[in-house]
């Protein structure tokens, strides 16, 4: 059994992971009585935990926001793990990111045991942070809506779409989705009913949620691939089919998902499907992956590919002398 210290330190894990928790639950994970249970949260509170509870069938406890943050007991990969986010944050695409997150690992490596530090701070050294290159979202809105995801509760906000049409949403938010550009939520909007992709940068800050809701059976097992697709079909103008001779684990770390989503055929190959207003740039882009492909849609692009080639191979015969 744990000791009373070490069982106070599980307890307000349990209580950080999730919203709420009953007395019955919480004692038979800590493998101890619900008496034992009070007395703990009553520990917490003494230490300053704001841990509130309800009486009654639907009853239970409930971890509220402190006065400050507690102190965080990382383990030497969480500690690394965390430095490495903080060390990437400028390339997430969230407003004044960068600036906070440097703080912050300043405060992480002035705590960390020695060998620790050394691990960090040789990270910390070589790391180069390459900004993002799609529009910047607040954390706020990004905090407001994952805490409404993970509460089950309904979210309403403003919405201006892709042709800048305004609208008043009801939705219930499912995930937030980062492609290396933009953010994405996907959530059931209750007046379309239907699944639907927003964009995070168009969505304005009046952020309020409603009642909860019930979780539904997402619209894919990969949720990333599906914005991916949805990206793929509704941004440009061109929609291309390309067969790259490669197999799918080779190709997938080298191809980002806001360029298109990528299939295994077989052992050796896979498609890609993609998207552009200028074919030309996607015709280079394909090229400069690094393996022989076939274009088998549109058209245009084929007739490109090879007026491209041409051209090419000109350019890289060497100059008569004269």
């Amino acid at each position: 059994m744990l000791t009373t210290s070490a069982r106070l330190l599980e307890l307000l894990s349990l209580l950080q992971s999730r919203r709420d928790w009953s007395g019955s639950e919480l004692a038979w994970r800590l493998e101890v009585d619900v008496r034992t249970i009070r007395r703990d949260i009553e520990r917490l509170r003494a230490l300053g935990y704001p841990v509130s509870a309800a009486r009654g069938v639907a009853g239970g406890y409930r971890l509220g926001a402190g006065a400050s943050l507690p102190p965080l007991l990382l383990d030497g990969e969480e500690a690394v793990a965390v430095a490495v986010a903080l060390g990437t944050a400028a390339s997430a695409g969230v407003d004044g990111i960068e600036e906070t997150s440097v703080r912050a690992l300043t405060k992480l490596e002035g705590l960390l045991p020695t060998p620790l530090r050394r691990r960090v701070a040789a990270l910390s050294a070589t790391l180069v942070r390459y900004p993002g290159r799609g529009p910047t979202v607040s954390a706020d809105t990004l905090v407001a809506i994952a805490a409404a995801a993970r509460d089950l509760e309904r979210l309403r906000f403003d919405y201006d779409d892709r042709e800048g049409a305004h609208s008043r949403r009801l939705v219930e938010p499912h995930s937030l989705v980062h492609n290396g550009r933009r953010w994405y939520l996907v959530a059931w909007d209750c007046g379309r009913e239907d699944w639907r992709t927003f964009r995070v940068d168009r969505i304005q800050p009046r952020l309020s949620t409603d009642r909860r809701f019930a979780p539904r059976t997402p619209p894919a097992t990969d949720i990333a691939a599906y914005v991916a697709d949805g990206i793929a079909s509704t941004r440009e103008r061109h929609h291309a089919e390309i067969l790259l001779h490669a197999p799918l684990a080779e190709l997938s770390g080298r191809v980002p998902g806001y360029v298109g989503t990528l299939e295994a055929l077989d052992a050796r190959s896979c498609l890609l499907r993609s998207s552009a207003d200028w074919l030309g740039g996607l015709a280079v882009y394909v090229a400069d992956i690094g393996v022989d492909f076939e274009v088998r849609e549109p058209p245009e692009l084929v007739e490109l590919v090879a007026q491209l080639a041409e051209r090419f191979a000109r350019a890289a015969r060497p100059a008569r002398r004269s």
